[in-house]
């Protein structure tokens, strides 16, 4: 996602020099395409995403379109004062670009996981949150956002393999987009874990279950009209979510249940427990933290049971 979301920030500051990118001293073997092109508006203003965050706030306020980028944690958790009373409080079109998002960077451990960066950002009225599904969705969704008045928070998947089927890059204006149709239960996923949301849908089919399967890429603003017509028309709804099981979007699925009088039953899967020294690939930390397909599986068989 990494990649494509580069190239396509680089098409586009072909098209307008107020485009800025700084870093905060990584994303080497990704940034290059826009450090190479456009060498005089790169800033690597090292280990001191506070500072970068200042500087964007002042590029913004002085006319230009600034992106900072980091790892999730560095981006938002570090500098989080700093979004606050600066783009935020000023409403200016600053960037943050969390790259890494849930357990990307699994196996250095929980200082690089980004698993509250969802509820944090949305919690802040006025910055708009994007998290794409695959690199295909991400390119579509910086085309479409990038000059967007106000703050904008993009969390990025760090695997640049990882294809989403049925989404083909669509980002929609809802933002909630349908990847497979079905009548029984609502699998709404954010980000790449899309494809376990996917594999779920698979093994709840083998048992008589139709899923229906949506990829929720806009977080703030809320989608609560798109979330609440899908919704209405399942008896289960399921949030499937890298990121700590309060304030994602699971709890922005209840949010929407509860204030639109949806009716059925919501099964959040989302981390619930801190991870703790325990490393390991993105499937086995996705296994451990019961997030992975047959989890989501079992949580979506278990809300069928209590209201058939």
């Amino acid at each position: 996602m990494r990649a494509a979301f580069i190239k396509t920030l680089t098409e586009i500051a072909a098209t307008d020099d107020r485009l800025l990118f700084l870093t905060g001293d990584l994303g080497y073997a990704a940034i290059e395409p826009f450090v190479e092109k456009f060498p005089g508006r790169f800033f690597n203003v090292g280990v001191a995403e506070q500072n970068m965050v200042g500087l964007a706030t002042g590029l913004a306020q002085a006319g230009f379109i600034p992106f900072v980028y980091s790892i999730v944690p560095f981006a938002v958790l570090r500098p989080y004062e700093f979004i606050r009373n600066g783009p935020l409080s000023h409403y200016l079109p600053v960037r943050i670009v969390g790259v890494g998002g849930g357990i990307d960077y699994s196996t250095n451990g929980i200082s690089h996981y980004g698993l509250e960066d969802i509820a944090v950002m949305r919690a802040l009225p006025g910055m708009t949150v994007i998290a794409p599904g695959d690199g295909m969705q991400a390119r579509t969704a910086l085309q479409n956002t990038w000059d967007l008045p106000g703050p904008l928070y993009f969390r990025l998947g760090k695997d640049d393999r990882i294809v989403v089927p049925g989404l083909n890059g669509r980002f929609s204006a809802t933002g909630v987009d349908v990847i497979r149709e079905g009548t029984d239960i609502l699998i709404a996923s954010m980000g790449p874990i899309a494809l376990e949301a996917l594999s779920a849908a698979d093994i709840l089919g083998s048992q008589g279950f139709s899923c229906t399967v949506a990829v929720v890429s806009t977080l703030s603003p809320a989608p609560t009209e798109a979330l609440a017509d899908l919704m209405r028309r399942h008896r289960v709804s399921v949030s499937v979510e890298a990121h700590f099981i309060n304030g994602g979007l699971g709890s922005l699925m209840a949010e929407t249940m509860a204030e639109r009088g949806v009716g059925g039953r919501l099964a959040r899967c989302g981390v619930d427990r801190l991870p703790g020294g325990l490393s390991g690939s993105p499937a086995y930390m996705h296994n451990h933290l019961k997030i992975s397909a047959p989890h989501i599986a079992r949580a979506a068989a278990g809300a069928m049971a209590l209201v058939q």
